[in-house]
C-alpha cells in the first residue's frame, strides 16, 4: 500500500510541477502505514476526549514581521495545548516549491499532521485520496459562521477537507481625481458592465485608460471575474466544460471590447502590471484587494474610493482562500483535525488576521477591522468573492485559455472562437 501511494504521490508531484507557471494571483508571491486507513481515521476521531500524543505542523510566513508573526503562532498553539494536551511541533515552510516538499515529506510518510494550502492545490491532493475528510470531526462545530464562498475552495466531491483562515476580495478601486475629471461623482461608482461602460468611454475622451488588464497575470484576476458576473464558470467538478457557453463569449467579448476601443492599455495582451500608469494618475480603475489599498496609503499617491464587485447577471468577484488540511496518512487524525477546528475559530482568526491583515473567513471575526475604513469594506465584499476554479486540473488549465485570450485580443480569433478554443484545450485535460 505504501509503495502505491508514493507511485501516487510521484504523479501528482510531476503534474504540480508541470502546472506550476500558472500559478494564483494576489495573496502568496499561491491509507498508508502509520496512519491507517480514512475510515479508521474517522473512527478515532468520533469519540472526544481521547486526544494525545503530538503533531507537526506546517505553514508558510505571512508576513515581513517574523517577531510578531512568531509571538502570534506561540500563543495559537498555546491555546490547542492548554485545551488538548496534544503538543504541536511547528515549522514554517518557505513558499517557493512548497507543492515539492509536502509531497515528497508525506510519500516518505514523514509528513506534517497539518498543513497550509490554497485553493488550486487542495483539489488535487483531495482528488488523489491524500487528504484526511473533516466532517467526521464536525459534530456540534460551529460550521455556519464560516462566510459560505470560504468554504467552496475547502470542498471537493461534496466533502469537506479543510477549514479556511484568511480571504479576499479583489473589486475596482478608483482614483478620485479622474473621477472628477470625467465629470462623475465619487460617490455613485459603476455597478454594472453598463454603467462601467459608461465611464470608461468618458475616461477614453479624456486622455485616461479606464482600466489595467494583466494578460500575462493569471486568469483569476483577468477573465474570471467577467466570466462568473456573465453568469458562467470554466468547468464543474463532474467535467462538464462551460467556458465556451453563451455566458463565456459574452465574458471574452467584454474583454475584447476593451481592448479594442483603447479602455485598457495597448500592452494589455502581455502585461504582468500597469502600475506605473496607475500611479502617474492616468488610470481610472484598478482591480485590488488589501494588499493594493495599504500600497496606495503608504505612497499617498491620490485620494481613491473602492467601489463593490460589479454585476452583470450576477455580483461576483475573485478572492484567494487559505485554509489549513490533514493528510490522509497522519499517525494522529483526531488531534490533527481538532488543530485545524481551534485554528479557526473565531478567537484564533482575530489574531491571525490582526497579525497578517487578510480578512477572517468567519463573521464573528471580521469586527477587527471596524476602525480600519477600507479593510472593513472588503471584508464586507468576500460573500462575492470565488476562490478560482476548484478542480484537480484547475492549474493545468489557466495557460491554456490565457493563451486562446490572448489570440483573441491580438485579432486572430473571435470571441466564439477563442473561447470554443479554450473549451477543446480544457477537455483534453479532463480525466
Amino acid at each position: 500500500m505504501k509503495k502505491f501511494w508514493f507511485f501516487l504521490v510521484l504523479i501528482l508531484l510531476g503534474a504540480l510541477i508541470a502546472g506550476c507557471t500558472a500559478s494564483e494571483t494576489g495573496t502568496e508571491v499561491d491509507e498508508t502505514e502509520g496512519g491507517g486507513t480514512e475510515e479508521q481515521g474517522k473512527e478515532d476521531g468520533a469519540k472526544e476526549g481521547e486526544l494525545s500524543g503530538e503533531i507537526t505542523v506546517w505553514a508558510h510566513p505571512f508576513t515581513g514581521d517574523q517577531e510578531v508573526e512568531g509571538a502570534m503562532w506561540k500563543e495559537i498553539i498555546a491555546s490547542y495545548e492548554e485545551q488538548t494536551g496534544v503538543k504541536v511541533n511547528f515549522e514554517q515552510i518557505p513558499w517557493a516549491n512548497r507543492d515539492q516538499k509536502v509531497l515528497t515529506a508525506l510519500a516518505a510518510n514523514n509528513g506534517p499532521d497539518v498543513f497550509y494550502v490554497i485553493p488550486d492545490q487542495m483539489p488535487q491532493y483531495a482528488d488523489a485520496g491524500m487528504l484526511l475528510a473533516l466532517d467526521p470531526y464536525l459534530e456540534g462545530f460551529d460550521i455556519d459562521d464560516f462566510v459560505d464562498t470560504a468554504l467552496v475552495s475547502t470542498t471537493w466531491k461534496d466533502e469537506l477537507y479543510g477549514l479556511p483562515i484568511l480571504q479576499e476580495a479583489y473589486t475596482y478601486i478608483y482614483n478620485v481625481d479622474v473621477i472628477k475629471a470625467i465629470g462623475e461623482d465619487p460617490e455613485k461608482l459603476p455597478a454594472t458592465w453598463e454603467e462601467f461602460e459608461q465611464w470608461a468611454k468618458k475616461a477614453k475622451d479624456k486622455g485616461y485608460y479606464a482600466t489595467s488588464f494583466q494578460g500575462g497575470g493569471s486568469m483569476n484576476g483577468t477573465l474570471y471575474p467577467f466570466l462568473w458576473q456573465a453568469g458562467g464558470d470554466v468547468v464543474t467538478d463532474n467535467n462538464e466544460v462551460l467556458i465556451n457557453n453563451e455566458a463565456g463569449v459574452e465574458a471574452f467579448t467584454f474583454i475584447k471590447k476593451m481592448y479594442d476601443e483603447g479602455w485598457i492599455p495597448a500592452d494589455s495582451i502581455t502585461a504582468m502590471e500597469h502600475d506605473a500608469i496607475w500611479d502617474s494618475g492616468k488610470m481610472l480603475a484598478v482591480q485590488g484587494s488589501g494588499i493594493s489599498v495599504s500600497r496606495l496609503l503608504s505612497n499617498e499617491l491620490f485620494d481613491f474610493v473602492i467601489a463593490p464587485p460589479m454585476k452583470n447577471k450576477e455580483q461576483l468577484t475573485y478572492g484567494t482562500t487559505g485554509m489549513f488540511v490533514a493528510p490522509i496518512n497522519t499517525d494522529n487524525p483526531a488531534a490533527a483535525a481538532e488543530f485545524i477546528k481551534v485554528m479557526t475559530n473565531a478567537e484564533n482568526q482575530k489574531k491571525f488576521n490582526t497579525v497578517t491583515q487578510y480578512i477572517p473567513t468567519r463573521e464573528s471575526a471580521k469586527d477587527i477591522f471596524t476602525d480600519q475604513k477600507y479593510l472593513d469594506q472588503l471584508a464586507g465584499y468576500t460573500q462575492y468573492a470565488l476562490p478560482g476554479v476548484i478542480h484537480p486540473e484547475g492549474r493545468t488549465i489557466m495557460p491554456l485559455i490565457q493563451a486562446e485570450l490572448q489570440a483573441m485580443l491580438e485579432g486572430k480569433k473571435t470571441p466564439q472562437e477563442a473561447a470554443d478554443a479554450a473549451a477543446e484545450a480544457i477537455q483534453s485535460k479532463m480525466k
